[in-house]
């Protein structure tokens, strides 16, 4: 089958491999869609970040060169002997974390060790995938399969309102207009904020920021971000989400945030930064930090989209097919700033 692999930093390579064979509480995917991630965009311009090279994840044993993707969707092919609940043909996602569990609480036990599917083990850019059961989500049967390929990414920004304690009426801001920051303006809406301020470098993401939610849209390299609120918060807005991943907007970040408001990192970040402390000492602003969702955040999410109350399909600005991925997603993502979410063709199907 095909698959797209990692080898290494700007090497990740479509190759014939052989396709995974089910065995006990797995199940085989035929993979329909896969959205390329900003961190799969990350270990692809500076890795491997999260993907193991050189020693393998204690987790899964496995390391680089593995098959990427974790944004996914598709239709059972095949389960192994022990599953229950799902049959061939039915559509699902993937959730996929993998955790140690070894601690009752989900954040907890993720932070104590984790990896994904298709970080540290093979993942959706293939025609096929073999995953434990505990990692698949059934869709409704009338569930779009390109929508299904939006739920990891939506549950992430689901799961930064909630780190970030936002109540209804809040004032937001967010750094970072990409695919994650645009869901993040999704998900605040949802969640009643009143006024979303989104900054970026980009005109052409901050029309995006516009159409998906955002009340308030500038590019901050025309306009001080620090400013700009003030101009409308004098003291600061209530919440604020770091999607950047940038020192500077970091700084930005909690000089907007009024005292006992909360700063939510989001990004990944490809290098330290500087940080001084001493700017949450000296203004009272507290900050969070999160990196994927716990599993009711990950079912509510699909709840949610499935309903019609979260509607992520605007943030997908292009489809193309597997042999295209280098040129066509990874390149694209980091030289066209008009591209959000790209979704890869594996079946195609609805």
């Amino acid at each position: 089958m095909r698959a797209a692999v990692f080898h290494d930093a700007k090497d990740i390579r479509v190759e014939d491999v052989e396709t995974p064979e089910i065995s006990e509480g797995k199940v085989k995917v035929k993979v329909a869609w896969a959205g390329i991630c900003g961190s799969d965009l990350h270990e692809y311009n500076a890795g491997p970040i999260f993907i193991p090279k050189g020693e393998a994840s204690p987790m899964t044993g496995r390391k680089a060169p593995l098959t990427m993707g974790h944004e996914f969707s598709g239709t059972v092919e095949e389960v192994g002997a022990g599953v229950e609940g799902l049959k061939a043909g039915d559509k699902v996602t993937i959730n996929p974390l993998i955790t140690q569990e070894v601690h009752d609480e989900p954040l907890v036990d993720m932070y104590k060790g984790f990896t994904f599917v298709g970080l540290g083990s093979d993942g959706g850019f293939a025609d096929y995938v073999v995953v434990d059961r505990k990692n698949i989500v059934k869709l409704e049967d009338d569930t779009s399969l390109e929508l299904g390929a939006l739920v990891e990414p939506t549950a992430v920004a689901l799961q930064a309102i909630r780190e970030s304690e936002m109540q209804f009426s809040d004032s937001v801001a967010v750094f970072g207009a990409g695919p994650i920051g645009l869901l993040t303006i999704i998900a605040a809406r949802a969640a009643g904020a009143k006024d979303i301020f989104a900054f970026d470098l980009s005109d052409e993401r901050l029309k995006k920021a516009k159409e998906v939610g955002a009340t308030h849209v500038v590019n901050s390299g025309n306009e001080d971000p620090i400013d700009y609120i003030h101009e409308y918060y004098p003291d600061g807005v209530d919440r604020t989400f770091e999607v950047a991943g940038v020192g500077v907007t970091v700084d930005q970040s909690i000089q907007v945030t009024r005292a006992r408001g909360m700063v939510t990192i989001v990004s990944i970040f490809e290098k330290p930064i500087e940080f001084n402390p001493m700017s949450l000492t000296a203004s009272g602003v507290r900050i969070a930090s999160t990196l994927a969702y716990e599993p009711d955040i990950f079912e509510a999410t699909v709840k949610m989209m499935e309903s019609g109350q979260i509607d992520p399909f605007p943030v997908i600005t292009d489809h193309i097919e597997l042999n295209e991925i280098v040129d066509k997603g990874f390149e694209a993502l980091l030289n066209d700033k008009s591209q959000s979410k790209i979704l890869v063709k594996l079946s195609g199907d609805k």
